[in-house]
């Protein structure tokens, strides 16, 4: 759809976004925090592995949330444990995940990979509705670029969306984009944005799990310099501003946004009602 109005774009992708929550201790609060209706992400890492992701699942479904929660390839043993995964969440009325392969130095079992898993997941009776798969716009740290391009040709014909790493250079996602809708890749984008948080915190954790060459790029930004001095706040509303008003963001396919909240749900459904809600 062509855009009329970038200030609505961008109003729409805000009030639909995807708020990512890591199921930590109190993280629960959040049902508190968020609308009613609203769609939770649950991520699943190596350090409080899967178990925690379902069961924070299966407490946002009961609390009216709709949540996809993110399967990490490399936790799953295998066939059997990915058919239990998936009788657990039909129960719990999940529809949609979010596969990856997860930050495991060593797989506990048969998957390696995001696409070992979803070639046995296509072959169960499952009953998702949709199935998310990751990509890297502005690269990743450890794979090179053309492996990534494949492992997604790979992926696109099990999935039915893709999710990006956390990104900020609008450059970089638009150029990219349009790199891989030429080389077939239709896959909807569901863009990752940062959720406002402080700029100290977000340049700390933007290093840390990998997108530094973003951060760089932020740093050359006047007002990015500034408000790291003086202590502000990150702009999402900046970034998919300037998306929406790309002569190239007809062609994107960019479906939505996912949030990284970083736990701060507070500030970032303050935030999302806010853009929300602009006139």
């Amino acid at each position: 759809m062509r855009p009329s109005n970038a200030d609505a774009v961008v109003r729409e992708l805000v009030a639909t976004a995807s708020i990512e929550i890591i199921p930590m201790k109190g993280s629960d609060l959040a049902f508190d925090l968020v609308p009613a209706g609203s769609t939770l992400t649950v991520t699943c890492s190596s350090k409080f592995g899967l178990e925690r992701t379902l069961a924070y699942t299966e407490a946002a479904r009961l609390a009216g949330f709709t949540a996809v929660p993110h399967i990490a390839a490399r936790q799953v043993s295998g066939r059997s444990e990915l058919a239990e995964l998936l009788r657990r969440l039909a129960e719990a009325g999940v529809d949609n995940v979010y596969v990856i392969g997860g930050d495991a130095d060593t797989p506990r079992g048969e998957y390696a990979s995001a696409a070992e898993l979803l070639a046995d997941l296509a072959g169960l009776d499952h009953g998702l509705r949709e199935i998310g798969v990751a990509c890297y716009p502005e690269g990743h740290p450890a794979i090179p670029d053309d492996v990534l391009f494949d492992d997604l040709c790979r992926k696109q014909p099990l999935a039915t969306y893709m999710v990006s790493q956390m990104c900020f250079d609008v450059d970089a996602i638009v150029r990219w984009l349009g790199g891989v809708r030429a080389r077939g890749i239709a896959l909807p984008l569901r863009l990752g944005v940062a959720a406002p948080i402080s700029v100290r915190r977000l340049a700390e954790l933007s290093v840390r799990i990998g997108v530094g060459s973003s951060l760089r790029y932020l740093s050359k930004q006047h007002s990015m310099v500034r408000n790291l001095v003086l202590g502000g706040a990150y702009r999402p509303e900046q970034l998919l501003g300037r998306i929406a008003t790309d002569p190239a963001y007809p062609d994107l396919g960019i479906g939505g946004v996912h949030l990284f909240s970083f736990n701060q749900v507070a500030a970032t459904v303050d935030w999302q009602q806010r853009i929300a809600a602009a006139a």
